[in-house]
């Protein structure tokens, strides 16, 4: 038997134009309903509500190979690769949360135009976060995984080292050193070894997993847009604090937050994922035992009933 490679397993794929900029998406419905991708808001009759699936830092759609398929059995689903990331443009632009947030709603607008729950994971997290402060009309429901906060370099470092930490991060962000690092970087064994950080079942970290990260970066401006990344995620204005995002949002919206107990990019310890829940009256934690920095990829048969569980009791079919 052959198996497709994975970027053939996910969804129906197409291509969409923000702002000039080539950016993939795909699609998953249940069965029986139309596959043809929607051209306007509202063009999915699909009595539940609709998700958006947001990736993390270094990843793609591809992320949610084993997800998507399973929250369509009821539901419309999109998964986008980020401007920057995956099959989507390596645009050159500053990067930062802000940006990402306008891609996700344009094509909230553009595709959808009804309330979604929106699911990240790591940055992508932060993305969905940001976007139901600042487009509370778009978001029913919203699912985290492994949020990053960019609150933690302003809470940890006296102001008066901040311009100090500035300048050095300003000189380690030169094009001169950024692109020799990133010829390093996207080699085989070095991605490899960045997902067993990452993951704490070294068996998941397989071919298709190393070829998903590893393509992208093979693209034209990848490079290039490695340094904007760089540049852009060592501003302070990337994006605004996690308990001041949570703060601003609606206090009526549904969150769930999971966090895996194993994560070693984002370890718990340091993170403190339960103090979050001060920040939000309807925000529910749940942490995963023996589970990394990307639990719907990692352990999509824990991840993927707790998801469907909680918004059948939190969101409902509607």
């Amino acid at each position: 038997m052959i198996s497709l490679p994975w970027y053939e397993q996910v969804g129906t794929q197409r291509t969409w134009f923000w702002r000039g900029w080539q950016i993939r998406y795909t699609y998953a419905r249940p069965l029986g309903h139309d596959r043809v991708a929607p051209s306007a808001p509202s063009a999915d009759r699909v009595s539940g509500t609709p998700m958006i699936l947001l990736h993390g830092f270094g990843a793609s759609l591809g992320h949610w190979r084993h997800n998507l398929e399973v929250f369509a059995e009821s539901r419309s689903v999109y998964a986008l690769d980020l401007l920057g990331f995956g099959a989507s443009q390596k645009a050159p632009v500053l990067y930062n949360v802000g940006l990402w947030v306008d891609q996700v709603y344009h094509f909230w607008r553009t595709f959808i135009g009804q309330p979604v729950i929106l699911v990240g994971n790591s940055i992508g997290s932060l993305i969905a976060l940001a976007a139901a402060a600042a487009h509370p009309e778009m978001v029913k429901g919203l699912i985290m995984m492994s949020i990053p906060d960019p609150g933690v370099r302003t809470e940890m470092m006296p102001p008066a080292l901040q311009p100090i930490l500035g300048a050095i991060e300003g000189f380690f962000m030169s094009p001169l050193l950024l692109r020799p690092l990133f010829s390093i970087l996207r080699r085989r064994g070095i991605i490899r070894a960045w997902l067993r950080v990452a993951y704490s079942h070294p068996e998941r970290v397989t071919e298709d997993l190393v070829d998903m990260i590893t393509q992208p970066t093979t693209d034209r401006g990848a490079a290039r847009a490695f340094c904007l990344l760089c540049k852009g995620s060592s501003d302070p204005k990337f994006g605004t604090s996690v308990k001041k995002l949570l703060g601003s949002v609606d206090v009526d919206l549904p969150i769930l937050l999971i966090w895996g107990k194993e994560d070693g990019m984002i370890p718990p310890r340091l993170a403190r994922p339960q103090d979050f829940v001060k920040y939000h009256p309807r925000l529910q934690l749940i942490e995963l035992e023996g589970v990394g920095h990307c639990p719907q990829d990692e352990c999509p048969e824990k991840v993927n009933p707790i998801i469907l569980d909680w918004v059948g009791k939190v969101i409902g079919n509607g």
